[in-house]
């Protein structure tokens, strides 16, 4: 089993930054980690994901370019750096992990065995 603990969300303003942490214990053999966000009334949707032993990222075109992801094999730690922040970045962010993945797979909630239990980031305008 793998636990996850997120921190860093916040109330910010347009065009603010945000570090995200999220720290796993128990069985931290992983091979991936990721983020997922879901807005009041909306469906869950990826963020960002990383490959644990390349640090291979992808991101969804939403926040591509202004949202960084990173790992830390040391602390078993992920982090998500958010800058320019618009309100629509507004939602509950959610760590993830998985032991393994099929390959193409990391975008979906699918792919991951174990959920945090988010941290809030509001984002006014």
């Amino acid at each position: 089993q793998v636990q996850l603990v997120e921190s860093g969300g916040g109330l910010v303003q347009t065009g603010d930054s945000l570090r995200l942490s999220c720290v796993a214990s128990g069985r931290t053999s992983l091979s991936a980690m990721g983020w997922f966000r879901q807005a009041p009334g909306k469906e869950r949707e990826f963020v960002a994901a990383i490959t644990w032993r390349g640090g291979v990222a992808s991101y969804a075109d939403s926040v591509e370019g202004r949202f960084t992801i990173s790992r830390e094999i040391a602390k078993s730690a992920e982090y998500l750096q958010m800058d320019g922040l618009k309100p629509e970045d507004t939602a509950v962010y959610y760590c993830t992990a998985t032991h393994w993945y099929a390959t193409g797979t990391l975008h979906t909630s699918g792919a991951y065995d174990y959920w945090g239990r988010g941290t809030q980031v509001t984002v006014s305008s």
